[in-house]
């Protein structure tokens, strides 16, 4: 089943985020339409973040991560609050992987597998 999926890895402590909120949103005619919501567990993940019999369309979507609220629960101030990512499907029979690596004033992203 193609889908989207998430993980989070907070590089300056070389562990998963857990706890990070993730909102992900579709573009629909130049407006974002929320599509899921979901939080990552103890292994940085978002299991459920695409349900199931959810269907993946070509589209623009962005995940926006609350950075903040992570970084508050571990006792850090972070330079960003949230972290949005916006990238456009083409081929809605893939599955779309996108990893979020952070620290506290910094974020790197990239198409996982």
């Amino acid at each position: 089943m193609s889908k989207i999926t998430s993980h989070v890895l907070d590089a300056s402590r070389g562990k998963p985020a857990q706890g990070v909120p993730i909102l992900l949103e579709r573009n629909k005619d130049g407006k974002w339409v929320e599509v899921s919501r979901a939080t990552t567990n103890a292994d940085g993940r978002v299991p459920d973040l695409w349900a199931e019999g959810m269907k993946l369309e070509t589209a623009i979507y962005r995940l926006t991560f609350d950075t903040q609220k992570y970084f508050q629960s571990i006792g850090t101030q972070g330079f960003y609050p949230e972290v949005p990512i916006v990238f456009e499907i083409h081929d809605a029979a893939q599955h779309y992987h996108v990893p979020l690596l952070i620290s506290p004033f910094s974020y790197s992203t990239y198409r996982g597998s």
